[in-house]
């Protein structure tokens, strides 16, 4: 029956979870030099480093990050290159920002940008914003911090993962992977890197230390009937820190489990019956998934954060519109969720979400924030 409601809707509400024809020029741009700190005001900014628990966000719909206080908004924002998606920060704090130029680094204490590292993959286009444009998507640091990992889309093709040298600021090598690759993670001990394939119904595992030595596992519990217009791919993982296996959430129905060393996976049941995004771990193992809405408004629920915890019990917290991305505060009480959402109905804030009571408040800032994290 899910098959069937899919095939009648895909083609009229699909935007972003539906690849779309890309018809813009196919050649690389020119490496760009690493452009001076730029910085833009957004708010009152606090007296000298910025403050542990600070909040950063991409904001996709411009060029900029947004340092956010998470009892007041917005306090500083930082120009880093096109359509910026994913990101991660270092022990260092370093900010390593995947945009449609290349990838951008961020002191995140004086909130510049001090580098900007080209991609070395071609036929991106040139640099533009909307969910197809090329460039870079998911983003993870190496456990010991010195290289990153960013899925890099070729647009109308297979994507690939490209290593930044955090210390030498430069590309030392790419690894084929699928198409589009919304997310990129990292095993516990660094010697495994998955990048999800939201185009390919699949996730690729990399060895850093081999690039050539990929391989393909099929993560699609409803098939992959559909093929570009389908909604059932996989969108964000976790590597779960018990066992180190990958977590594929999908429809608030389906948890995928996937032993990406073997390349099996089993299936839990999930409980929000709604379709879902951005997802986050704790080191005690509790997952959060974003629940972006419904596919089908008559039989599915609205949007959600779905709080799992080890057992597999789940606390469904209802949440006002579309989000995407979600991260939760050191001391594990509070979810941050980005309300900038890879398609329409998106809005430039994020919610607030109490995990224990349940309290939600909305807080403006950012331009369609996606990826989120605290400092």
């Amino acid at each position: 029956m899910r098959r069937l409601v899919l095939a009648a809707t895909a083609v009229a509400l699909l935007a972003g979870c539906a690849a779309t024809g890309d018809n813009s020029p196919q050649e690389k741009p020119s490496p760009r030099p690493s452009a001076p700190a730029e910085r833009q005001p957004a708010g009152t900014e606090p007296v000298g480093r910025t403050p542990d628990g600070t909040l950063l966000v991409t904001d996709f719909g411009a060029d900029t990050v947004t340092f956010i206080d998470p009892d007041k908004g917005a306090i500083d924002s930082v120009k880093v290159g096109t359509a910026p998606y994913g990101l991660a920060v270092g022990d260092d704090g370093r900010a390593w920002v995947a945009t449609a130029e290349g990838v951008a680094v961020v002191d995140t204490d004086r909130r510049t940008r001090t580098a900007l590292v080209p991609y070395e993959t071609a036929n991106l286009g040139e640099p533009t914003h909307g969910e197809y444009r090329g460039g870079g998507m998911g983003i993870a640091l190496a456990p010991d911090g010195k290289h990153v990992y960013v899925g890099v889309n070729v647009p109308d093709g297979n994507g690939t993962l490209e290593v930044v040298d955090t210390r030498g600021l430069k590309v030392t090598g790419t690894a084929d992977v699928g198409r589009r690759p919304f997310d990129v993670d990292v095993s516990r001990d660094g010697g495994q890197v998955y990048a999800t394939d939201h185009d390919s119904f699949d996730v690729t595992v990399v060895d850093p230390a081999d690039l050539d030595a990929t391989r393909r596992i099929e993560v699609a519990p409803y098939g992959t009937e559909g093929g570009l217009g389908s909604w059932l791919k996989p969108h964000y993982a976790a590597v779960r820190p018990s066992d180190g296996k990958l977590l594929f959430p999908f429809e608030g129905e389906k948890l995928v489990v996937v032993d990406p060393d073997s390349g099996r996976s089993t299936i839990e049941r999930m409980t929000a019956n709604t379709h879902q995004h951005g997802t986050t771990i704790t080191p005690d193992g509790t997952l959060l998934v974003v629940g972006t809405g419904p596919i089908d408004p008559s039989r599915d629920e609205g949007p959600s954060l779905t709080v799992r915890a080890k057992d597999g019990k789940e606390k469904v917290i209802p949440l006002d519109g579309p989000h995407e991305d979600v991260t939760v505060s050191a001391d594990g009480r509070t979810a941050y969720v980005t309300g900038g959402f890879t398609r329409d109905g998106y809005w430039n804030g994020l919610t607030v979400v109490d995990l224990d009571s349940g309290d939600t408040r909305r807080l403006a800032a950012g331009d369609r924030p996606l990826g989120i994290a605290v400092l």
